[in-house]
């Protein structure tokens, strides 16, 4: 919590990480810094749901083939909750995997892993935008 609060007290906008993949949950907040963002990642939805970023995050990036609790279920989730923290959705399956309408229906941004430095900043800037 130090470091969040350390990153809050800055004014860095917390980007919170899903994902089941422990390569991606360490690789992943090192690019997100880098890229001007305070980061914290979740192994799981149901531990993110379990901690204070919930309050603080103004970004989601969420693995939609997250086991148990998945990405588009833990955003519809927060939503029920009234939060409505721009999200964007990550995953290492073609177009073909994404469930049918979940991009037209919500507003979200979906990269495909692997994805450049470019096509996240492009994101996150989107992303940021919405959420101020």
């Amino acid at each position: 919590m130090l470091m969040l609060q350390g990153y809050l007290m800055r004014n860095y906008p917390l980007v919170v990480i899903v994902d089941d993949d422990e390569s991606v949950r360490e690789s992943l907040p090192d690019l997100v810094r880098e890229l001007g963002c305070a980061a914290r990642a979740f192994a799981s939805a149901e531990e993110f749901l379990g901690s204070d970023a919930v309050l603080h995050a103004k970004c989601l990036i969420l693995d939609i083939g997250l086991p148990g609790m998945s990405g588009p279920d833990l955003q519809r989730e927060l939503i029920r909750r009234g939060y409505t923290t721009p999200t964007i959705f990550i995953t290492g399956r073609s177009d073909r995997s994404i469930p049918p309408g979940l991009l037209q229906e919500e507003r979200i941004a979906r990269l495909i892993k692997p994805f450049s430095e470019k096509d996240l900043q492009a994101a996150l800037d989107a992303a940021l935008r919405e959420d101020s």
